[in-house]
């Protein structure tokens, strides 16, 4: 009997508590679902100390905000982040609530080094691949131009930096920068000049070549007195070059 008192008492127990749990749990839903809890703004800073330049309130509008669903309490935060990272410019953003009734979004931009490909797509200075208006992009000035296999993009953004300080000698900036499939590099300069420069092998073998270049450049444009079209380092001794649609010059070897 004792034992039989005991379990009833037990389950009562559970069972009072289960209604308050319920209650509570219920007065918390109501609470939330209050109209002071909607959301009634987004506020959208900078997540560097720059100002945002191409991320604007219409975009924002437009592609970000019909994709919040919810209120203060049931606002899905990592949703809330992926509606504003599919718009335009956006590389990255961060969500926090702030009390009762606002999303505060930090957000990073895309900066814009160059055109990647055929199909019309951009290329950051971070080495992302994003999509963005092409016009927008072209109001910060000249865009480089960048292709190379898919992955490869950091990669190339790194290469660029190093191109540009081995090329400083001579006074010219790569404008145009390809790896080809099977990990070939050409470059185009600012002066027109392209320039093969083979497979990569690592930072040594292609600052050699690109050196081999610098070292003789003034006198070949001193005594070609015209523009020299292409160059050729693939080979391991030497070079050959195009000037005037005529390949004047050339090496032996065999080309890497």
């Amino acid at each position: 009997m004792w034992q039989d008192v005991k379990m009833l008492n037990a389950i009562s127990s559970a069972l009072i508590a289960l209604v308050l749990l319920t209650l509570v749990a219920s007065g918390l839903w109501w609470v939330a679902q209050r109209p002071m809890f909607t959301l009634h703004t987004i506020r959208i800073e900078s997540a560097s100390e720059l100002p945002l330049e191409k991320v604007n309130a219409l975009t924002v509008r437009a592609t970000a905000v019909p994709r919040i669903h919810g209120n203060f309490f049931t606002a899905d935060l990592t949703a809330v982040r992926a509606a504003f990272e599919a718009v335009p410019w956006v590389r990255k953003a961060m969500v926090r609530r702030e009390w009762p009734d606002r999303l505060v979004v930090k957000i990073e931009e895309h900066k814009a080094l160059g055109t990647w490909g055929e199909d019309g797509k951009l290329l950051s200075q971070k080495g992302d691949v994003f999509t963005a208006n092409l016009a927008e992009a072209e109001d910060d000035g000249d865009l480089l131009e960048f292709d190379g296999p898919p992955g490869s993009e950091k990669q190339v953004v790194e290469r660029l930096a190093q191109f540009r300080q081995w090329f400083a000698p001579i006074k010219l900036e790569p404008e145009s920068l390809v790896l080809s499939n099977r990990y070939a590099w050409t470059v185009r300069l600012d002066n027109g000049m392209t320039v093969e420069l083979g497979r990569d092998q690592g930072d040594a073998v292609l600052k050699e070549r690109v050196a081999r270049l610098v070292a003789v450049y003034p006198q070949l444009v001193e005594r070609l007195q015209g523009k020299i079209e292409s160059v050729d380092l693939r080979y391991p001794n030497g070079m050959a070059l195009k000037a005037d649609g005529m390949v004047l010059a050339a090496m032996n070897g065999k080309k890497k």
